[in-house]
């Protein structure tokens, strides 16, 4: 038997507003950046580790991507839950490309930007 799993769960900021494209009226995808921070330490001989900041592209689709659409904004403290897509494209110079996406799956707010975009709605791709 063969047991595979492309699961991530990722915690973190959101870096920017999402840009939402209406591929037709019954298709609609999200795309946004998502922070996440490795605190920095001092090991025991002094050494100085600085902060670590991973930036993911987290990709949304239809009743989800509606969802974040009217939510999430940046500087949102959101839980990410999804798996990992890779692509690759040719650029405009004719460069080939490739780009690591979230495709998420479920969202959860953690803490919102402002007291005015507050709600309790907890959404899943359905």
């Amino acid at each position: 038997m063969s047991v595979t799993l492309n699961k991530v769960i990722l915690i973190g900021n959101v870096g920017k507003d999402p840009d939402v494209r209406y591929i037709d009226t019954n298709m609609v995808v999200a795309t946004f950046s998502l922070a996440t921070s490795e605190r920095g330490y001092t090991l025991q001989n002094g050494t100085q580790v600085p902060e670590h900041t991973e930036w993911h592209n987290i990709v949304t689709w239809n009743v989800l991507a509606k969802w974040v659409e009217q939510y999430i904004k940046k500087g949102a403290k959101i839980y990410v839950e999804g798996k990992i897509r890779t692509r690759s494209y040719e650029d405009k110079k004719g460069i080939m490309r490739h780009i690591t996406e979230i495709y998420a799956e479920k969202l959860d707010f953690f803490s919102y930007p402002s007291k005015n975009d507050q709600s309790s709605a907890q959404p899943s791709e359905e």
